[in-house]
């Protein structure tokens, strides 16, 4: 199953595990995309755009248009949230057209911690 972390992590913390993995020549074992604070992973994942995500995990290459029937949304709000996950890095353009969401499943990682 391809699956993809969704995480909070500083940009540096992202670059240095970069670098190790450049310099081992060993990938991740899962797919990472990383948010720098919390606010920015909520801002980003939405509770429509999180329901959206689900809609798409597994489903391969689908347009705007389909997307919104499977969430039972109207087609221009739906553009709207993809154009912003797009724009993070977490869905991507479908060669020919539409847009793809390439994993079967999402795993979300944070830690809170006391102030």
């Amino acid at each position: 199953m391809k699956t993809v972390v969704l995480e909070v992590r500083s940009p540096e913390e992202s670059m240095a595990n970069f670098a190790q993995s450049w310099k081992t020549g060993k990938p991740e074992r899962s797919a990472r995309i990383s948010f720098a604070t919390p606010e920015l992973l909520w801002q980003v994942l939405t509770a429509k755009r999180w329901e959206l995500l689900k809609a798409l995990c597994g489903a391969g290459p689908i347009s705007i248009r389909e997307a919104a029937r499977r969430v039972e949304r109207d087609v221009k709000a739906v553009h709207s949230d993809i154009t912003a996950l797009l724009n993070a890095g977490v869905l991507d353009r479908a060669e020919g057209g539409g847009i793809v969401f390439p994993f079967e499943a999402v795993k979300v990682e944070f830690l809170l911690e006391a102030a």
